[in-house]
């Protein structure tokens, strides 16, 4: 079953989570589909992924790339999983639906923006009610991820490191 990890940016921007969190993906030699709204942020987090570190790019493609089986991270702007991925990460609200299939999903939100804040909520009540495990992360304040909550078991001790 899909598990679907709600990842609250607060103390860090999605540009500085986004690449670690694809990096850990593909050592575990998953594929993944990253979905945002916006065709302009798709370049951005192109160029973003091919300068993430001075020794080291994140190996990835979108339609403008082709080949899309061939990618091990696809960058669209819709519901497409073209290269048959693992996971599936949401950024900047995009939606998806149907995360059947899917080992993981992780939403990513901006927690200063009321907008995404109230989106994630809403969002967090339908996967519960789908009967989806889902969890809640947030960074403390050394950056670390902390488990601050997960669906259908009420409270749960703080619990680090979501890629276990």
């Amino acid at each position: 079953m899909t598990e679907v990890l709600f990842y609250h940016l607060e103390r860090a921007r999605l540009e500085d989570v986004l690449p670690q969190l694809v990096q850990k993906t593909l050592e575990r030699g998953w594929k993944a589909v990253v979905q945002t709204v916006e065709p302009d942020r798709l370049k951005k987090l192109s160029d973003q992924f091919w300068q993430w570190r001075d020794d080291e790019f994140l190996a990835h493609g979108s339609a403008a790339d082709g080949n899309a089986q061939l990618q091990p991270v696809w960058l669209t702007t819709s519901d497409e999983n073209p290269n048959d991925c693992n996971i599936r990460f949401l950024v900047d609200g995009a939606q998806f639906d149907d995360p059947a299939g899917l080992d993981r999903l992780i939403i990513l939100f901006d927690g200063n923006d009321d907008g995404a804040l109230a989106a994630a909520r809403d969002r967090w009540k339908s996967v519960s009610s789908q009967g989806l495990t889902a969890t809640y992360w947030q960074q403390d304040e050394r950056g670390r991820w902390i488990k601050k909550a997960e669906s259908g078991s009420g409270d749960t001790q703080p619990e680090s490191d979501p890629d276990r």
